[in-house]
């Protein structure tokens, strides 16, 4: 029988470096956004590289659910998911049949982020109102999902590890600390424009310093998440270090 571990996060919350962990334990199949493609059709949002990540993927949400609950090839599976992309209309009974994690960071270091790559955000694509709305309707209806804060990743990565591994239900292993550099079979397509930092990685990244400093618009925005951010972050793992 294969776990089935879903990450929700929203961008530039240290998903891709937590991909890279799990696939690097040896016994985890991961599958990259496989939600991106009817996101970007049914949003008509006007994203880099657009055109290959629908020609990348099902078109239907139900097609790309069917094919992460086939059979797996792995004891474990490792399901990257952004939460923005689960749009009204997508049903979410079938997610109770999952081990759903949620990885929370800071607003201010995701705007940041953001920004950085993209300029001004538009606070759906971030997917802080929509991890808290998620979060909330799988806690009411049956176990409260784990929540995992990137921060305590980077300062303690193998305490962080392993408390995600005891709440989920699985070995913690060492491999998960480090994995060989490069862009992986499992990566979107979108890697090529995204990946640039974690495909030069071998492991996570120190401990994030002070918080970014931010100014006019990209202030207000971080300061209006921020409530999305502490409602999850009061049921963060605690980790020793």
């Amino acid at each position: 029988m294969t776990i089935r571990v879903a990450m929700w996060s929203g961008p530039r919350n240290l998903s891709t470096a937590m991909m890279r962990s799990f696939g690097a334990r040896g016994d985890c199949a991961c599958v990259d956004e496989p939600f991106y493609a009817h996101y970007l059709l049914r949003t008509g949002l006007d994203h880099p590289m657009r055109d290959q990540v629908i020609a990348s993927q099902p078109a239907d949400w139900r097609a790309a659910r069917d094919a992460m609950l086939a059979d797996g090839s792995q004891p474990i599976q490792y399901q990257k998911h952004m939460v923005q992309h689960m749009l009204p209309g997508m049903d979410t009974g079938w997610l109770d049949g999952l081990t759903n994690v949620f990885l929370i960071r800071e607003p201010e270091r995701v705007v940041a982020s953001f920004a950085n790559k993209r300029g001004q955000p538009d606070p759906a694509e971030l997917g802080f109102a929509r991890q808290r709305a998620l979060f909330d309707e799988l806690a009411a209806r049956g176990p409260r999902p784990v929540v995992i804060d990137s921060a305590d990743i980077r300062r303690s990565p193998e305490p962080a590890l392993r408390a995600l591994c005891g709440a989920i239900g699985i070995p913690f292993t060492a491999q998960m600390l480090s994995w060989t550099p490069g862009a992986k079979p499992h990566d979107g397509v979108w890697g090529a424009h995204w990946y640039d930092a974690v495909n030069a990685s071998i492991g996570f990244a120190e401990a994030e310093g002070p918080l970014p400093v931010l100014h006019g618009a990209l202030a207000g925005l971080a300061a209006d998440l921020r409530p999305d951010y502490q409602a999850l972050a009061r049921y963060r793992l605690p980790v020793p270090g």
